[in-house]
This record gives C-alpha cells, structure tokens and sequence, in this order.
C-alpha cells in the first residue's frame, strides 16, 4: 500500500493508495479510535447505490449510519448542510463520533464542514471515490457554496486519515475521470516539470487507466499537495498557487450553473486562460498548441461555454478569494513549476478575455 504522510502545524496524517483499501479502514479506527461511539457515513445517492454495502460490510463491526445526500454540487448548499447537522443531532452523536466522508470532492467539503462545525468539531477521514478528489481531500479545505461563489463558507479542518482504495474508480464515467485529471495536470504545471512531461507522454486515453498509472499519478499529485500545504496549511502564501486555473474556472462553474460543467474541466480552460496571461504578462514560454492538442485528445473542451457573458465573468472573479478590496489576482506561471501571484486590472482582463474567446 502506497503511503503520503502529510504534516501541516495542526495535524499529521496518513493518505493510503491502494486497491482494497476500503478494508483497512475498520482496523485503522480499532487502532487509532477504539472509543468511537458512533460512526457516521456521509455519502451520495451515485456512490452509496454502488458501494455503500461493501463499505458498511467492511465496518459491521462498528455498527455504522449513514446520510445520502444530493450527487455533485448539489450536495454543497445550507440546506443540505442543515441536514446533515440534523441528521448528526437525531442520531446523538458526541465528542467522540466520527464522520467518514464517501464520495467525491463535494462530499467530501460537506462531510468536512459539518465534522469541523458539529460541536465545534470532530474527526473525520476522507474516502475518496474520485481522481478529481485526491486534490480536495488532501490539504484540509472543508466548505459549502453560496449563490454568489464558490467555496465561500467553509473551513480549515484537516481529516485524520484519507483512505483512496483504487478499485473505486473504476465505474467513474468519462466527465468525471476529466475532471479530475485536470487537476493532476495543474500539479504538474504548478511543481514539477518532469511529471508534467510524463503526464503528457503516458496519459493518451483517460478511459484506459491502468492501476500503476493512476497510483502513480494519484500519489505524486498527492505528495506535490502535501509539501505546499506543509509550508502553508491556511493559504497565507504558497498554498494560493494551488489556485492555478481556478480563478475563472470557478467563475465559469457559478455563471453556467453549478454541475452544468465539472469543476475540472472548467479548471482547463482557466488555465489555459492563466496561461495567455503568463505568456503575455511574464514573459512565460510555453507551447500551449501542444497543451491544446493533448487536452483535446483526452476529450477536454478548450474554450469558453457559449452564452456566458464576460463582464459577469469579470464580477465573479472580483468575488474570489484571492481577491482584495475588488482587485482580481491570478496565479502566472513564469515557467512551468515556478508560479507566483499577480494582480491584473479588468480592463486588462476584459481584453485578455474577448482575446480568449476568438481564439476559439
């Protein structure tokens, strides 16, 4: 079983990354939570039809409930929320109950964010049934959407393991697995050139996977995340660059409506936007024809969905949180893994943008 030890000033814990590992997770809790009084799975409607029996087999043990929640971002609102901290209230859960988040990165939010806020907080491990989950349950972000931006409402509150057992992955259809690996791809962009360029030359065909590659790519991206939030667990400074492409990207999410287009793949385009942007701002050199084409290949949009109007784009990204006092902040790339953080005017943006859309 592959093992990434992460070390934040708060908390140190293990992501394991292996095929089976939802069956370690009843003799971890033994080990590390022998007075759990009652364990509470969180899941979805996708996932808990596919697996939730296999994972509450595995924990018969310890006797678990569980609450389904809406599929995808659907899951992330107050209403939802409430729910759950109702659900945790009817089921008289104390100080020592834990909350097992199964399912993809929405969930996981959720399922962190109430854990973080039911009684002030208590633990919770992340079971990741996504590729595009092994960026969100790392690193200890928890939160919830509001109508006006995404993330907005939410925490820092580390899990205390993360257990991504491989054969989960196996039923993800074709949007989701792009959705995830586009995140892996912005691991690459952000750290490490190398992997970058071995992404590009062993990843041709997103559907055929083969298990070391996705425990490869898995845990590099996984160990590349970790040494950010090591440094910088609460986004006081590196950790922003962790944003790549997400500054329009979550712009594009809120315009089109949430689950209209994956996070992932919004997150392409807004990073081949911040791409545009580094070439012309910091001099960057990089050849984004060769990034179209693979994207292309492994079935990615490079454009901007149509209808969606780029003044309110432009009051999205005001909204970011990267964002101060209304002044839009970018993560450039000056070469591919050296990014930093650049203020860029609107006017600027809005050019860039009308730039953007007619090159498509």
């Amino acid at each position: 079983m592959a093992r990434v030890n992460i070390r934040t000033a708060s908390k140190e814990y293990p992501v394991f990354v292996e095929a089976g590992a939802i069956h370690s997770i009843s003799t971890y809790l033994d080990e590390h939570f022998p007075s759990i009084t009652k364990l509470v799975i969180i899941t979805d409607g996708n996932v808990g039809e596919r697996y939730l029996d296999t994972l509450s087999s595995a924990l018969s043990t310890h006797k678990p409930v569980f609450h389904i929640v809406p599929n995808g971002e659907s899951a992330k609102t107050f209403e939802v929320y409430h729910e759950c901290l109702t659900f945790c209230l009817e089921q008289k859960l104390d100080r020592k109950s834990l909350v097992l988040a199964f399912g993809g990165g929405a969930v996981g939010d959720l399922a962190g964010f109430v854990a973080a806020t039911f009684m002030r907080g208590i633990p919770f491990i992340q079971l990741p049934t996504t590729i595009l989950a092994h960026d969100s349950a790392v690193g200890g972000k928890v939160a919830i959407n509001h109508p006006l931006g995404k993330n907005m409402i939410g925490a820092f509150y580390q899990p205390e393991a993360v257990f991504y057992d491989l054969n989960l992955l196996n039923t993800l259809p074709s949007q989701e697995r792009r959705s995830g690996f586009a995140e892996v791809i912005k691991h690459g962009l952000i750290h490490d050139h190398e992997f970058y360029d071995w992404l590009r030359g062993n990843i041709t065909n997103l559907s055929v996977l083969s298990e070391e590659q996705l425990s490869y790519f898995l845990t590099k991206g996984i160990t590349i995340k970790g040494k950010i939030v090591a440094e910088d667990e609460k986004e006081a400074g590196i950790r922003a660059f962790l944003n790549f492409g997400h500054t329009l990207g979550h712009a594009i999410e809120a315009e089109a409506g949430y689950g209209n287009i994956t996070h992932g793949e919004a997150v392409v385009i807004g990073m081949l936007f911040a791409l545009q942007l580094s070439k012309k701002i910091v001099n960057l050199s990089f050849n984004t024809k060769e990034l179209e084409d693979w994207l292309t290949k492994l079935g990615y949009s490079t454009i901007l969905p149509v209808n969606l109007d780029n003044g309110r784009l432009i009051g999205r990204m005001k909204q970011d949180k990267k964002s101060i006092g209304g002044e839009i902040s970018f993560v450039l790339l000056k070469e591919v893994g050296h990014p930093i953080l650049y203020k860029i005017d609107e006017n600027i943006l809005m050019k860039e943008l009308n730039e953007f859309v007619r090159r498509g």
